[in-house]
C-alpha cells in the first residue's frame, strides 16, 4: 500500500467517531452482502478498516437471490447470523418499521448524514429514520457500443424509445460473430428479472394493481410489454437469457457479446474498466419508452449496510458502516483506483467533485436517478409506493412466483399468455388472502 493510501485509509478511520471501545477493539462482525462488483471491492480494503481498528470482518457473499432468502429467513427469525446486513429501498422501511433494524440516527457529524442524495436517504428511511446507509445507490439505463451503432449508421437518443431499441437491435445483431444485438435479465427472481420486467411494463403503462387493489396481469399493457419483451430477446438475445441476470450479462457485454444492455447504472465502471474488452467503446442513454408513453424503464435502487436488531456488535457494526459508506471510503477508492470506480449513487458531494464529474457516466448516472419517482411509478395511479417492486410485506413471495413464471415463458415453456394468466391468479390470491381486497 503506498503512503498515500495510507494516510488516506488512516484519514478515512480518524473520522469515524463512535468510539472503539475495548470490547470493540477484540470484536469480529459478520456480514452478508451481495456479490457485485463495488461489494467485492469493498471485501479487498477492510484489511486497512481491521489494521485501524482491530475489528475483524467475516464476509458471506452470496448470489442476489440468495442473499434475499437468507437475510429475509435471519431477520423473520430472530436468527443473529450476521451483525451487518446487505438489503435495499423494498426492505428497509418495511424492517425499520417492524423494529428489527437498529436506528442510524447517532452517525457522526463528520459522517454529514446531510450529504446522502435524498432519493436514497428518503428510500431507506422510515418516519424521517434511517435504517441504512446506502453502499451505492443506481438507477437503470441504456449502455451501448458506439462502435457498433456508428457501423450501422445509427445515432442513440439521449432519450430512445423501445421502438429504436429495438431497430438498433437488429442492426448491431451478429450471431457470426457471436454479437447480441441487446441483453437484458430473464433470470427468475424479483429483485432479478422480476424487476426488469416491472419497469418494462411500467414504460408500456402497465401497473401491478389499480387504486382497489385489483390485479392488472390481465390489462392489455401488460401483454403489449411482455409480448415485446419476449420478441426482442427471441429475435436479438442471447441464448438462453431466461436465466441471465447482472452478472451474467455484465460478463457477456464486458466480452463484446453485447450491442445494448439495459441495466443497473452502478455497472457503468465495470463496463468501462480493464476487464471489458470494448471499455473504450461504450455510450450511455436514458432507460427507454414506449412512443406516446411518458414513464422510462428505469428503476432506483440502494444496495445499503443494516444492522439487525439484537446483534450484539451494535458499536463495531455502526464503525464499519460510517467507515464503508463515508466520503473518505469513496476517496480511497479513488486514490487507489480512479474516480471511474468509486460507489456512486449515494453521495451529494461526489457530483459536485470535478474528478468525477469527468467521468463519463457521471452525470447520466445522476440524471436517471433524479428521473426515477418511486412516489408516482406508473401512468396510471396506484396505491403503492416502488417503481421496480410494491413495498408491501407481501410483494416479495408474491413477485418471485410471478417472476418464475414469465421467466418460464422466456424459456418457451409456457405462452406469454399463460405467463400472464397465472401471474394475474397469483396476485389476486396474495392480496385476496393478505386482506387488501
Amino acid at each position: 500500500m503506498s503512503i498515500r493510501t495510507a494516510l488516506r485509509a488512516t484519514s478515512a478511520l480518524a473520522l469515524c467517531a463512535i468510539a472503539t471501545t475495548a470490547s470493540a477493539q477484540d470484536a469480529t462482525i459478520t456480514i452478508a452482502t451481495v456479490n457485485n462488483g463495488d461489494m467485492i471491492r469493498m471485501q479487498g480494503y477492510t484489511d486497512t478498516f481491521t489494521a485501524q481498528t482491530g475489528i475483524n470482518v467475516e464476509w458471506v457473499t452470496l448470489e442476489e437471490n440468495v442473499l434475499r432468502q437468507r437475510v429475509t429467513t435471519d431477520i423473520t427469525t430472530n436468527g443473529g447470523q450476521f451483525d451487518i446486513m446487505t438489503i435495499g429501498m423494498y426492505e428497509t422501511p418495511i424492517w425499520g418499521a417492524n423494529g428489527w433494524l437498529v436506528p442510524l440516527n447517532d452517525l457522526s457529524a463528520e459522517y454529514d448524514v446531510d450529504d446522502i442524495l435524498p432519493a436514497m436517504r428518503n428510500g431507506l428511511s422510515h418516519d424521517g429514520t434511517l435504517y441504512a446507509a446506502p453502499f451505492y445507490g443506481e438507477s437503470s439505463m441504456v449502455m451501448y457500443r458506439t462502435d457498433l451503432m456508428e457501423a450501422a449508421g445509427l445515432e442513440m437518443p439521449t432519450a430512445p424509445t423501445w421502438q429504436f431499441i429495438r431497430e438498433a437491435a437488429a442492426a448491431m445483431d451478429d450471431p457470426a460473430n457471436d454479437i447480441n444485438g441487446i441483453c437484458l435479465r430473464g433470470k427468475a427472481g424479483w429483485g432479478e428479472g422480476g424487476a426488469f420486467i416491472t419497469v418494462t411494463g411500467n414504460s408500456f403503462g402497465a401497473r401491478w394493481f389499480d387504486e382497489e387493489w385489483n390485479a392488472q396481469f390481465d390489462q392489455p399493457e401488460w401483454a403489449e410489454a411482455v409480448n415485446f419483451y419476449v420478441n426482442l430477446m427471441n429475435d436479438y438475445g442471447p441464448q438462453g437469457y431466461a436465466t441471465n441476470g447482472f452478472n451474467e450479462n455484465l460478463s457477456l457485454f464486458q466480452q463484446g457479446k453485447c450491442g445494448m444492455w439495459i441495466d443497473a447504472t452502478v455497472a457503468a465502471s465495470f463496463v468501462t474498466n480493464a476487464d471489458s474488452t470494448v471499455a473504450e467503446h461504450v455510450g450511455f442513454a436514458l432507460a427507454p419508452n414506449a412512443e406516446g408513453v411518458e414513464k422510462r424503464a428505469n428503476w432506483l435502487w440502494a444496495w445499503a449496510l443494516a444492522i439487525p436488531a439484537g446483534t450484539q456488535q451494535e458499536g463495531a457494526a455502526k464503525q464499519f458502516i460510517e467507515w464503508a459508506t463515508s466520503k473518505d471510503y469513496i476517496e480511497l477508492v479513488a486514490a487507489n483506483e480512479g474516480w471511474a470506480n468509486v460507489p456512486p449513487g449515494a453521495r451529494t458531494s461526489l457530483y459536485e467533485t470535478p474528478e468525477y464529474q469527468a467521468v463519463p457516466f457521471a452525470q447520466m448516472t445522476l440524471d436517471s436517478i433524479n428521473a426515477a419517482d418511486p412516489n408516482n411509478p406508473t401512468v396510471d395511479p396506484v396505491p403503492y409506493v416502488g417503481i421496480q417492486f410494491v413495498a408491501i410485506p407481501e410483494f416479495a413471495g408474491m413477485a418471485t412466483e410471478v417472476s418464475q413464471e414469465f421467466s418460464a415463458a422466456y424459456a418457451g415453456q409456457q405462452t406469454v399468455e399463460e405467463a400472464l394468466a397465472k401471474a394475474q391468479a397469483i396476485a389476486t390470491e396474495t392480496m385476496e388472502a393478505a386482506g387488501y381486497r
